[in-house]
């Protein structure tokens, strides 16, 4: 079915390209959400957030851009919002331990999924400090480097999904690798010392 048709038997709610769009688009956005989330349970359950969003709002789908582009950019802003929504409570459970009424969790439990499809480093440790350093890097930097290169995706591809210009993607890539460096060397610096 292309993708006209697709999005057309989808806005009429039509269960066979909804299947369609699962087999086309399931493990994509699975990976994605698994790099913004390196949890498999979590990303799991964003995934399905972004099928549920993308079948209550096909109807509003403009058609300016791909529809892969359009699906990408939905579970890029789940991913990144259940990690505010997590960051949140993380900020709220600290402020309850020190008053003494939480112990805060240890977060080194929450990482979770190293053979994500687009890492493929051995060392286990060495890929949960990736994930950890990405991590830190402002929102910006942390979806234009996951897309780039955890996910393989190229340049015009982010710009389509962040709907920012390939030069605008290009610098924030720039300034994510610096980041990333800087993060890197302060850490190794540290485990020598």
């Amino acid at each position: 079915m292309k993708e006209r048709d697709l999005i057309e038997a989808l806005r009429t709610g039509d269960s066979l390209a909804y299947s369609q769009l699962l087999d086309e688009y399931q493990q994509k956005v699975f990976s994605t959400c698994l790099s913004f989330v390196p949890n498999r349970e979590d990303a799991e359950d964003i995934s399905q957030e972004v099928f549920v969003e993308v079948f209550n709002s096909v109807g509003k789908f403009n058609g300016r851009s791909k529809l892969g582009t359009w699906i990408y950019r939905i579970a890029v802003n789940k991913s990144l919002e259940f990690i505010r929504k997590k960051n949140t409570k993380k900020r709220f459970g600290f402020m309850q331990s020190l008053s003494g009424n939480v112990v805060p969790v240890d977060r080194s439990s929450y990482f979770t999924e190293f053979n994500h499809p687009g890492i493929q480093l051995e060392n286990k440790e060495r890929t949960e400090l990736l994930f950890r350093a990405i991590d830190q890097l402002p929102e910006a930097q942390k979806v234009v480097f996951t897309l780039h290169r955890i996910d393989g995706m190229s340049h015009k591809e982010v710009a389509e999904i962040t709907k920012k210009s390939i030069s605008s993607v290009e610098s924030i890539m720039f300034r994510a690798k610096k980041n990333l460096q800087k993060i890197l060397y302060n850490y190794y610096k540290n485990e020598d010392a």
